[in-house]
């Protein structure tokens, strides 16, 4: 149920690492009141609060989802957490951004969409990399035409690995490891820009059985920090797909090669945010990489909810687009478990 007001406002539930995020490009996109932020630690959560001029701080994640004086609300805590918060944040009527994975299991995406289709509330999963603007071109560019059939493509999602809570490093907090944590990403930009995962096979593995946080903290994983990925589209491309916590430098979010008849596309790598070498296109027998645009980090992003709560955006994802994400990667563990290929359920 849309709202009539230009000003949306918001309650934040969460004032964790990615909190900074989403309050940041809240404040970026404009037209958002945040009114309330929830967290686990006070003197965190006051913090977070200061640094956004945000003027209420509140103990108990229900007293925010209760509130009348809220039209949407903002979810970052604990993956093994979002189910129970979205459905009642639904329940209560407020629209919803969601942190991804959007829920530590398929079955837990599914109870969270009919929660708020029945509350006819618009739910949206933050996939945040789908509104980077070299992700933007490169849709326009493939849309256009010109550069011929898509041959194959690799993602890369890599990095160190969180080092700020312990609770990634348990499979039953987060559904899995890697794959849920940071591969979920890739999975929906390669969704976004090619369709359909109809297939998977792969394997993961735990490489650091023991990590040290950032406060010395000593925890023993028992999910997976590595795995390969191929996937096979509807309409026949395929695809691999690499996953990461246990680089020492990793990528910068992610990396993105695509190879296409008339032209190759690298985004995100040694030669920038976005690099084409397609001749028959450009003109010139060479790499370029083209302007692009440097908006605040979050801000197209959050003026695209800000928009759809209001009534006067059109989704550009669906609650779905979670669902399949957690699908997708349900089925890389079943192929890594049983060593064959698998077919990703449908939706």
């Amino acid at each position: 149920m849309p709202t009539d007001r230009q000003t949306v406002r918001v309650g934040a539930i969460g004032a964790g690492f990615i909190a900074d995020y989403h309050l940041g490009g809240l404040a970026a996109a404009g037209g958002a009141d945040v009114r309330v932020v929830y967290g686990r630690t006070l003197e965190t959560t006051r913090a977070l609060a200061t640094r956004y001029g945000i003027p209420e701080v509140a103990s108990d994640w229900r007293r925010v989802v209760e509130r009348k004086d809220l039209d949407a609300v903002v979810i970052t805590t604990p993956d093994h957490t979002h189910a129970e918060i979205a459905i009642a944040a639904a329940e209560a009527g407020k629209a919803i951004l969601l942190q991804k994975p959007m829920a530590t299991s398929s079955a837990e995406c599914r109870r969270v969409i009919a929660a708020a289709r029945a509350a006819g509330v618009r739910l949206q999963v933050s996939f945040m990399h789908r509104y980077f603007e070299e992700v933007v071109r490169t849709r326009e560019i493939l849309a256009e035409g010109k550069a011929g059939p898509v041959f194959a493509v690799r993602m890369r999602n890599a990095t160190p690995g969180p080092d700020w809570k312990t609770w990634f490093f348990a499979r039953a907090n987060v559904g899995g490891g890697v794959v849920m944590q940071l591969g979920v990403h890739g999975i929906d930009v390669l969704r976004h820009l090619f369709g359909d995962i109809v297939a998977v096979s792969g394997t993961t593995a735990i490489r650091k059985t023991e990590r040290t946080l950032a406060d010395g903290t000593v925890v023993r994983p028992d999910n997976e920090d590595q795995a390969l990925a191929v996937y096979k589209f509807r309409g026949g491309l395929i695809g691999n797909h690499e996953m990461s916590f246990s680089e020492l430098r990793g990528c910068d979010r992610f990396t993105l090669e695509i190879y296409c008849a008339e032209a190759t596309i690298w985004l995100r790598s040694m030669r920038g945010r976005l690099a084409l070498y397609a001749p028959t296109i450009t003109g010139v027998k060479d790499w370029v990489v083209p302007d692009l645009p440097n908006p605040p980090m979050g801000a197209r992003h959050h003026a695209h909810f800000l928009g759809i709560v209001r009534g006067n955006t059109p989704p550009d994802t669906t609650p779905e687009d979670g669902l399949a994400t957690v699908l997708v990667a349900e089925a890389l563990y079943r192929a890594a478990e049983r060593k064959q290929e698998q077919v990703v359920e449908s939706i």
